[in-house]
């Protein structure tokens, strides 16, 4: 569960928004997160989403918890990841 903390991005592997990349902004528990694009930049709204259907990335910004899209927004045009978060990836799935 390590590789799940605030700030990290990832890449949603399942549902209508797989291979778009997301922001984790809240842990809720052992198994589900609380996400978001932002959707103007990804196409990720903000929603919990299972772990397992998530693939962490090497990249985390710095955000504090439960911060609003636009600080969200705000953390990725600093650390230079708006172009990176629009690019949509074929996920790697591993069932």
């Amino acid at each position: 569960m390590t590789a799940f903390s605030i700030g990290r991005i990832c890449v949603k592997l399942r549902g209508r928004e797989a291979g778009k990349k997301c922001v984790i902004v809240d842990i809720i528990d052992d198994r589900f997160v609380l996400v978001t694009g932002p959707k103007d930049i990804s196409g990720v709204k903000r929603r919990r989403a299972n772990v397992k259907h998530l693939e962490p990335t090497e990249y985390k910004i710095n955000i504090q918890r439960n911060a609003s899209d636009e600080e969200v927004k705000k953390a990725l045009e600093e650390a230079g990841l708006v172009d990176f978060m629009r690019e949509k990836v074929a996920p790697k799935l591993s069932i």
